[in-house]
């Protein structure tokens, strides 16, 4: 994957396979590290998968006998001189941690994470997402518990909401 965002949106499914009904990201870009955070409350990988899951051969799905999605994860964030992470709890979560080194040549970019965030609300309406992005000292957050406070009983999905937010993002994840 030759974007951030498609890696994120690759993991973040992965947390709804397993269960989740909240998803955390978080990117934060300083100290010349780019890291990005997945956090979940999915039913976590049981202690004797753990050490092995960023193995390709290392995998629950049953549609092949490989997963390249957190070797790959594994491998972009260490090729720049970064550093990857797996942190989960049977029962409670996972966390998947990858930073990049900023600058580095093999540091792919950022991508359309609005693209991502946007397909992660639609794709799954009743999952609580919350998104943080904080580059030069400036944070933005999106936590779709406030949207859906502030919306009431108009869905997330719907397509006036999706058009609305498809714009949020897009004028304040642009530059």
């Amino acid at each position: 994957m030759k974007e951030l965002s498609l890696h994120v949106l690759d993991i973040a499914e992965n947390s709804l396979t397993a269960g989740a009904s909240l998803v955390e990201i978080s990117l934060v870009e300083e100290a010349g590290l780019l890291t990005v955070t997945i956090r979940d409350n999915g039913r976590g990988i049981p202690p004797d998968i753990l050490p092995t899951a960023a193995d390709p051969f290392t995998t629950t799905r049953t549609t092949r006998p490989v997963g390249l999605g957190l070797p790959f994860w594994k491998m972009a964030a260490e090729q720049t001189g970064g550093r990857f992470s797996i942190e989960s709890t049977v029962g409670v979560g996972t966390c998947v941690t990858a930073a990049f080194v900023s600058g580095h040549i093999d540091t792919p970019p950022v991508g359309d994470m609005s693209g991502t965030l946007i397909t992660l609300v639609q794709g799954h309406p009743q999952v609580e997402l919350l998104y943080t992005h904080r580059v030069g000292g400036v944070d933005f957050t999106l936590d779709t518990r406030v949207l859906r406070d502030t919306l009431e009983d108009v869905p997330l999905d719907s397509p006036d909401v999706l058009v609305w937010l498809s714009e949020f993002l897009r004028e304040n994840l642009a530059g």
